[in-house]
């Protein structure tokens, strides 16, 4: 069953390859959606796919890659849209 959420990243997420650790991560597990930076020092994801797949990455995201520190994910689950195609990286 397909689902959706948007993830707000919380932590040192910012400047240690944060976003390239999770698409790497969400395109293994056949994920679709994009990562971004925000404004206010967070990460914001918005994925697309298998519901136990998306909470597969949701944990390794709890991990993150080597130097940063992730405080807490805010998680919201919404409807699936079935836009996106691929995932990728919002510059």
């Amino acid at each position: 069953m397909n689902s959706c959420a948007k993830l707000k990243v919380h932590g040192v997420v910012q400047g240690v390859s944060f976003r390239s650790f999770t698409k790497r991560h969400a395109e293994q597990l056949g994920l679709k959606g994009y990562v971004k930076n925000l404004g206010d020092g967070t990460v914001e994801a918005f994925v697309e796919g298998e519901k136990k797949k998306i909470e597969q990455l949701i944990e390794t995201l709890h991990d993150g890659p080597e130097k940063a520190t992730v405080h807490k994910i805010d998680i919201e689950w919404i409807a699936y849209t079935g836009l996106f195609k691929d995932f990728r990286i919002i510059y």
